[in-house]
Order: C-alpha cells, then structure tokens, then sequence
C-alpha cells in the first residue's frame, strides 16, 4: 500500500497504516549469568541439562532446539547446523524448515560445553544420524508448555528470583549478550534478517559500560605509550 502512494501514485493515502506503528518500543527482557545458567541447568535435570545449556550458549531458539537431529550436530568442529525447527500449536506439533534463509546457519558451539552434549547424546538423545538430539522421556516431542513447567521449578530450585520473570527465551539474549561480536555476526549468529530484529536482543548495562570504557582507557594509554607520552598529569597544557 506504501508503494501505491509514494512509487504507482495509485492512491492518495495509505488506508493501512497505524498511528505509532512504524516506531517499536521494546522492554529489554532479563539476562541470566553463566552462575544462574548453569545452576538452572543443574535443577532442571539431566535429561533437559543440555538442552538449558546449549539454549544459552548457541542462542537457538526453541523451536530450532527441538527440530535438532544428530547430523546436524558436528561436535568434532563444534558447530551446529540449523536447518530444521519445531512449530508448535494448541494440537499438534509439525517439523519443517526455519522460516527465514537468514534461519539456516552454522552455529560455533562453545568448547566448554562440547563434553555435555556428548553425554547427552549416549544416554537421552535418539539413535541414529536422524535422531532427535532433545525428546522426552516417553519419545514424545517435548512441547513448549509442558517444559515451561520444569522451567519455573528449575527456577525456584536455583533460587531466581521469580520477580525477574527469566524465560527460557531469554537464554537467547543471554548468549548474546555474552558474545562481543560486532552486530553482523551477532545478526548471523541469531539467525536474524532484519538490524531491527537483531537490536531487541542488544543490551546496555553498568556492567557493560564499564567493560567498553576499560577497553577504551587500555586502547588509550597503549597508544600514549608508543608515542612515548606517559606520566603526563591534568595540569599539563590546558590545566596550567
């Protein structure tokens, strides 16, 4: 309808715009630390250990969790490879392809977390280069309401706070928050298409204020050394 009015000129206005839709104001959502992600982990149980840990580490989301086949997993080179994803309705479950190109990508798994996952797949995972890699404990597809239930356990069992309102969907801008890759790489990562998509899940605090800044201090006095300017004061200059 935008292209009728201001390319064909077919229309005078566009009848489908809302007022304050082109404008998005999103609540950051809560973020976990490494502590509480693996402390959930733990409560949760081994069955769904993994499946906790590699939401927070490859920043998956639950549906391309659940779609995960032991092909796609490559723990050798540690990368996942998502390709598939779960969509899930009040009747049934279907497995197809992600949604968007931008979807199927190669994600780095974290070496620190390789070891889980092989555990996992010898004692929980199906068998076979087909099998699902997170299935229940009666061979059922786990569905998103019924995890939910282990989750808020997991949750008090971990002492977090309830207030907080953590998700397991928030382990997604956990993992992105713990990366320092620039924004094309987090849009990768992530599986996003849009820059718009991908800033929801950028998060400014204290804590990382205080990391950029002693970043930019350790850029600058390095450079004050190799041009040989070190020991200057504040009254030096402009102070005198």
């Amino acid at each position: 309808m935008s292209t009728a009015v201001e390319e064909d000129e077919l229309i005078r206005r566009n009848p489908c715009r809302v007022k304050g839709a082109d404008s998005y104001d999103h609540p950051e959502r809560p973020t976990a630390t490494v502590a509480e992600v693996y402390a959930i982990a733990e409560a949760i149980g081994k069955r769904w250990r993994a499946l906790v840990l590699v939401a927070a580490f490859t920043s998956l989301r639950w549906g391309e969790l659940i779609g995960l086949r032991r092909r796609h997993l490559d723990l050798d080179a540690g990368f996942v490879t998502v390709k598939m994803a779960v969509t899930e309705t009040d009747r049934d479950l279907s497995a197809g392809t992600v949604k968007s190109a931008a979807g199927v990508r190669e994600v780095g798994i974290p070496s620190a977390i390789i070891p889980e996952l092989r555990m996992h797949l010898d004692r929980w995972a199906e068998p076979g280069s087909n099998g699902r890699v997170f299935v229940g404990p009666r061979g059922a597809t786990p569905r998103r309401r019924n995890f939910n239930r282990l989750w808020k356990q997991a949750l008090k069992k971990a002492g977090i706070d309830p207030g907080v309102g953590l998700h397991l969907h928030d382990l997604r801008h956990t993992g992105n928050q713990l990366t320092e890759a620039n924004l094309k790489d987090r849009m990768t990562r992530m599986g996003h298409s849009t820059v718009r998509a991908a800033l929801i899940y950028q998060h400014t605090d204290r804590a990382r204020e205080q990391q950029i800044a002693a970043r930019l201090s350790a850029a600058i006095e390095a450079s004050r050394r190799s041009d040989g300017h070190i020991g200057g004061t504040a009254d030096d200059g402009a102070g005198s």
